[in-house]
């Protein structure tokens, strides 16, 4: 029995549908795991910012279009810290990746549509809570410290550069530690600011101590302990700081030191030859004698200087000693003494008679 020709017509066609979808959907499924291999749509991988390329492009073209530059004196900061601020969070991948012909088909499901700010920011409090930024990165298993930090939609946290690594490895984009495909990643600066703060609570801990220290030194410098033994050493510190402070004080010049010597032994000297010039050499027994009877001979009675008569005649029981001076003048010992203590505030070195003002020299009388 044969079939119709319409028939036919229309199994072929059919058949011949049938041929071309499975076709098509090989041709799909292998586009599709191509591109999935090729690292055409990982989030680290060369990226770059729209709005940055668009910037640098326009920066290129003043460049080129600029004829004169006018410098102004001032520093101009690097290109690197014009083009991205390092604490401004952004997303890496804003716009999904476009879809493929297996998506397209209803093959693979399509990416997830990008993360809303408010989405954003539910995943950063899932991580602060988490204390994903405190730890090290799980990958590299170092402090994140001020190197660049990426955050993922599954609320894990990476170093970038950790990140872009394990994807080229792998071939794909899943999260290293949930094992989620797709994922959206996002610049954030969490762990610069926790290591920051770290830095900063530790340079005040270190200068707080170096406060304290320094105080205690000064107390212990100007409080003695109460320990026997410290008290001790402690003053004897402070009797050495004062003596050596003293020495320095003082002049220790030896030439100058010898000098004054000289000077004050010239001057001794000379006042000992006044005296020898004034007084004359020494006395013997007959001048003495001699002086004596000058002395006889000039009938004195009474002392100079307490006017009460002299010898053994005054009225008295027990007379006064009477000194003979060598310019054959008499008076009290006693009186004479007086007034040597006396005159030995004067400016003149040499003592003097109280009648005649002659050097003199003397001697007890006996009577």
């Amino acid at each position: 029995m044969t079939l119709p020709r319409s028939a036919c017509r229309a199994r072929d066609k059919d058949h011949s549908s049938h041929k071309d979808n499975l076709a098509v959907t090989a041709v799909a499924l292998q586009d599709h795991i191509l591109r999935d291999l090729q690292l055409g749509n990982l989030s680290l991988a060369g990226h770059v910012k729209p709005n940055v390329q668009k910037k640098e492009n326009q920066a290129k073209s003043l460049k080129r279009d600029a004829k004169a530059v006018i410098d102004t004196g001032l520093k101009k900061p690097p290109e690197d810290s014009r083009v991205q601020d390092p604490e401004k969070e952004y997303v890496l991948d804003p716009v999904p990746p476009p879809l493929t012909l297996a998506q397209k088909l209803g093959l693979f499901a399509p990416p997830p549509p990008p993360l809303s700010p408010a989405e954003w920011e539910r995943v950063k409090q899932r991580s602060v809570l988490q204390g994903d930024s405190a730890q090290p990165c799980p990958i590299c298993k170092e402090d994140f410290r001020l190197h660049p930090q990426v955050l993922l939609s599954c609320s894990h946290v990476f170093h970038r550069a950790c990140l872009q690594a394990f994807e080229k490895f792998t071939n794909k984009k899943t999260c290293p530690l949930c094992r989620r495909n797709q994922y959206q990643t996002r610049v954030i600066g969490d762990g610069a600011r926790l290591f920051r703060a770290q830095c900063a609570a530790r340079i005040q801990a270190c200068w707080r101590g170096h406060v304290v220290r320094r105080w205690y030194r000064s107390v212990r410098k100007a409080t003695p302990p109460a320990d026997p033994a410290l008290r001790r050493r402690f003053f004897e510190g402070k009797f050495l700081q004062v003596s050596q402070r003293i020495l320095r004080s003082f002049s220790t010049d030896v030439e100058e030191l010898f000098a004054e010597i000289d000077h004050c032994l010239a001057v001794n000297r000379s006042i000992l030859q006044q005296l020898d010039e004034k007084c004359g050499p020494e006395l013997t027994a007959e001048d003495w004698e001699t002086i004596q009877a000058q002395a006889a001979h000039r009938e004195i009675s009474e002392c100079s200087i307490c006017l009460t008569p002299l010898g053994p005649h005054g009225g008295s029981r027990q007379p006064r000693a009477t000194v003979l001076l060598s310019c054959a003048h008499l008076f009290h010992h006693a009186c004479l003494l007086a007034l040597e203590e006396f005159s030995l505030g004067d400016s003149s070195p040499l003592l003097a008679c109280p009648l005649c003002r002659a050097c003199y020299r003397k001697k007890i009388l006996e009577w």
